[in-house]
């Protein structure tokens, strides 16, 4: 396929409620509307002393079903009340009375400091889930003024009543002690139930500010 010049001046890119943008694999040009791997935008949460932020189907225009085999959760500036903590989730599938779901994860993470002396690849068995508890996607984010976690969680074929729920996650946190760290989770949910309920929270403390968005990807 030939590389052709993109005008941005002919691109409308003004979002609305349902609006979508993508890439259609066939064709050079870019996708806007529903169709071709789109990210058709369903909810967002935002975070204010919150203890919890819960995305269930059918609640406040919550879509969390067969309607999208996959679903995208973005997560930006999220700062924790309390010290070093985790920013963690877990599944529902009784339309969020229990947030239970028993889950087997893998955990690592990379960081460099600003310096450029400290760096390492980890494997960290110690955050990894194999139970009902939920699962780390940030570790230890520091609550000073500029310390927060951004990333994003995918939740494939989630109301699937044949397969195990396979999710992925990355997210990237700043700590005060100058550096950035890359967090990667892999996982599932042993369950062949659907899943209609996703929560997020601190590992302590409350979520004291930041946005969840969440998209159906067609």
């Amino acid at each position: 396929m030939a590389i052709s010049k993109l005008n941005f001046n002919s691109i409308n890119v003004t979002p609305s409620a349902n609006a979508a943008i993508g890439f259609d694999s066939g064709a050079d040009d870019l996708e806007t509307g529903a169709g071709g791997g789109s990210m058709n935008f369903i909810k967002k949460l935002t975070a204010s002393s919150s203890s919890t932020l819960s995305f269930v189907d059918g609640a406040s225009s919550v879509v969390l079903d067969s309607t999208y085999k996959e679903y995208m959760f973005i997560f930006n500036n999220i700062h924790p009340a309390t010290n070093n903590a985790n920013f963690t989730f877990n599944m529902s599938i009784d339309s969020g009375s229990n947030y239970n779901i028993d889950k087997t994860t893998t955990f690592f993470y990379a960081y460099h400091d600003e310096g450029g002396s400290s760096t390492a690849l980890q494997y960290r068995t110690d955050y990894d889930i194999t139970g009902t508890g939920f699962a780390i996607l940030s570790a230890e984010v520091g609550n000073a003024n500029d310390e927060c976690s951004s990333g994003y969680l995918h939740l494939f074929n989630p109301s699937s009543t044949t397969f195990v729920k396979h999710f992925i996650s990355r997210a990237s946190h700043y700590q005060g002690s100058d550096y950035m760290i890359d967090n990667n989770t892999a996982g599932y949910g042993n369950t062949t139930s659907a899943v209609d309920a996703v929560q997020f929270k601190m590992s302590s403390g409350n979520i004291d500010a930041g946005t969840i968005t969440l998209y159906g990807i067609s």
